[in-house]
């Protein structure tokens, strides 16, 4: 399955529950190899060139969770054996193991999040950080899914914990990257090899104390009133908070509406912008990418990072193409 994987290697996998549930199911699996685990600047859905000068010294990558752009891939491969697991859409990566079943046509309720994917991969029976990842992209959504409903009830009632016990252990986690602490979320995947009962994540004092403050500054921002034009919901926020996805994500699901969020306040001289859509996301994301924007996502996601400059522009096209 690694065999091939010799010298120094290292996972890099997104900042959230599904990526850092990946890197956990991996490290676990490779524990006998010498490997780091790092994920990118939060909020960059890139690498920069001083992060590929620096993994590149490694002899094997394992991608987690990220559809990092071809271009970083490509330089990463010069030198590396490379690997990636994942369920975004994007272009099939040639010249490496790219083992991602959505772009290869596969359905996606089969195959929910990028953990299962890995934990299916290693032939892993079913496990919390299998469930977790699936949970941690689709919270209450999952519900609909009548395949993985049924998984996660069935694991939940063998291991005596409920569903909202699984979603707090997703916003514990997700704490981590939404309050801006890197080396938290490197360290996270550590702490759930660590982990002997389901019950020490839920009582994690840290995080727990991370989801207070978020909490407050979450309802602050839900409070505050949306824009609505043509029937898509508009947002603008201005917060030092990576939670830019769960705000749309809370949005969308209680409106059923599309819904776009502009974030002015993650990065000083760059815009996040997140959009939930009820059409294909896809011809966005490929137009994003088309501009030179940081741009990816899934069939119903669009998140992009966007020069100051350029936001209204590109929010102005997001939202044309949901009227259209």
């Amino acid at each position: 399955m690694f065999k091939n994987l010799e010298g120094k290697g290292l996972i890099i996998h997104h900042w959230d529950t599904d990526g850092i549930s990946s890197a956990k199911l991996l490290i676990e699996k490779l524990k006998e190899k010498d490997i780091d685990n790092k994920t990118p600047i939060l909020g960059n859905y890139f690498l920069t060139e001083k992060e590929l000068r620096e993994y590149a010294k490694n002899d094997f990558i394992i991608i987690a969770d990220m559809s990092l752009p071809e271009n970083n891939i490509k330089r990463l491969s010069k030198k590396a054996e490379v690997m990636i697991f994942d369920h975004h859409l994007g272009p099939i990566i040639n010249n490496v193991f790219h083992h991602n079943p959505i772009i290869k046509g596969e359905n996606p309720d089969k195959y929910p999040s990028a953990s299962w994917i890995v934990n299916d991969y290693l032939q892993n029976d079913i496990n919390l950080y299998a469930l977790l990842g699936i949970i941690g992209d689709h919270e209450e959504k999952i519900k609909n899914n009548s395949e993985f409903v049924k998984i996660i009830n069935g694991f939940c009632k063998k291991q005596n914990l409920s569903f909202e016990d699984l979603h707090k252990m997703v916003y514990l986690l997700d704490s981590n990257y939404k309050i801006g602490d890197k080396k938290a979320v490197e360290n996270a995947p550590y702490i759930l090899l660590n982990t002997i009962e389901p019950q020490e994540i839920l009582k994690n004092k840290a995080w727990n104390r991370n989801l207070k403050n978020l909490d407050k500054e979450m309802n602050e921002i839900l409070k505050s009133k949306n824009e609505e034009i043509d029937g898509i919901i508009l947002k603008k926020i201005n917060t030092p908070y990576n939670i830019i996805s769960t705000v749309t994500r809370k949005i969308s699901w209680a409106s059923g509406k599309n819904t776009l969020v502009v974030n002015s306040g993650f990065f000083k001289d760059k815009d996040q912008i997140y959009a939930r859509t009820n059409k294909s996301a896809e011809p966005m994301i490929k137009r994003g990418k088309e501009l030179g924007l940081k741009c990816g996502g899934k069939k119903e996601v669009l998140g992009a990072i966007v020069p100051k400059e350029k936001t209204k522009d590109f929010l102005n096209e997001i939202i044309n193409y949901l009227k259209s």
